[in-house]
């Protein structure tokens, strides 16, 4: 009875990213249109194939808002598919890039960037970025393995939130002394206001890599969310299939984090609303994923510059505040997959 339930949900797949991405594709013009000025839909397509610099609806179209829902979509998908695979490989159904620790060293290295290095290139932050999550993750799977008992879901989120909390710390304290906790407490909130194409033309080759990597070892995250022992027996490179795993959480997360800023529960919640409805094949767990990140994004962006006009609420708030309660749901069910 379990394997026919399974088989009907991984049939779902198609359906649900066809309707998801239809939905993207209606909400990406809808938030462009709102904002301090509201913009009708065929201006859009006015701005798109008739450009023309002194009218200023195009100005915001083109410059502004564009850049801002594109950056909003592709950090959303980035997230939610590094919170995937994350899940997937550690099969910690509370794993994510913010909880295990990548966004809080991502957010140390950005720190030292701001106070030691200003004004660097955005390719500059990226490599920083990349460089703090590789910390953050080095350091909670480091302490997770040192203590007796190995490996567990639930040290890796105990671990992570406590190097979380630690590298946050430090970052704090770095940003106090260097006279830019302004600067880093504006990154750290989380938002898209400033995006520009400059920022879109090296994070969007980045993640679309990364996410070619992700749907190229889809079939291998599932085998391993099954677990160690039935991976390996099936003939699997574990190790391989990690490091892989491992090197497209990186690349996605501190891209992710170096655009918007150190948004958590993104890829911890995505996931399993995508699984409820397509099953537990990565195949259609990574795609759907990264639509339905877009799409939670995009909505953030869009409640962000509403709830309180003319001024923007944080992302990173909305986000906490949609997020939290399902985290505690999930945190109350315990190991049961949705």
């Amino acid at each position: 009875m379990n394997l026919i339930f399974l088989k009907t949900k991984a049939a779902r797949g198609p359906l649900f990213l066809v309707a998801s991405s239809l939905i993207l594709l209606i909400l990406l013009p809808a938030a462009i249109t709102v904002g301090a000025a509201n913009i009708e839909l065929p201006v859009i397509w006015e701005a798109i194939t008739r450009y023309d610099s002194n009218i200023l609806h195009h100005q915001i179209i083109r410059d502004i808002r564009i850049p801002r829902e594109l950056s909003a979509a592709l950090v959303g998908a980035a997230f939610a598919v590094a919170g995937a695979i994350m899940q997937g490989m550690t099969r910690n159904p509370l794993a994510d890039s913010g909880l295990l620790g990548l966004n809080a060293g991502a957010a140390l290295l950005l720190a030292i960037c701001f106070a030691f290095f200003p004004g660097i290139p955005f390719i500059a932050m990226m490599a920083f970025s990349f460089l703090g999550a590789g910390v953050g993750a080095s350091l909670v799977f480091g302490i997770s393995f040192l203590v007796k008992g190995g490996l567990s879901p639930l040290r890796l989120t105990l671990a992570g939130a406590a190097v979380s909390a630690f590298l946050a710390a430090l970052a704090q304290g770095i940003a106090l002394y260097a006279n830019v906790a302004k600067e880093l407490t504006f990154w750290i909130a989380g938002g898209v206001a400033v995006s520009t194409w400059d920022e879109i033309r090296w994070m969007a080759p980045i993640i679309l890599i990364a996410l070619i990597l992700a749907l190229f070892i889809s079939k291998q995250i599932t085998i391993l969310s099954f677990g160690h022992e039935v991976s390996t027996g099936l003939g699997q490179n574990t190790l391989k299939v990690k490091a892989i795993a491992i090197l497209v959480v990186l690349m996605l997360a501190g891209t992710a984090v170096a655009t918007i800023g150190s948004i958590a529960f993104v890829g911890l919640i995505v996931p399993h609303i995508v699984r409820f409805f397509v099953g537990v094949d990565y195949r259609w767990v990574i795609p759907g994923s990264a639509v339905a990140g877009a799409i939670l994004l995009v909505f953030a962006d869009i409640l962000a510059r509403t709830i309180n006009p003319p001024f923007e609420t944080p992302i990173g708030a909305i986000i906490s505040l949609i997020s939290v309660p399902f985290f505690i749901y999930l945190t109350a069910r315990g190991r049961k997959p949705l």
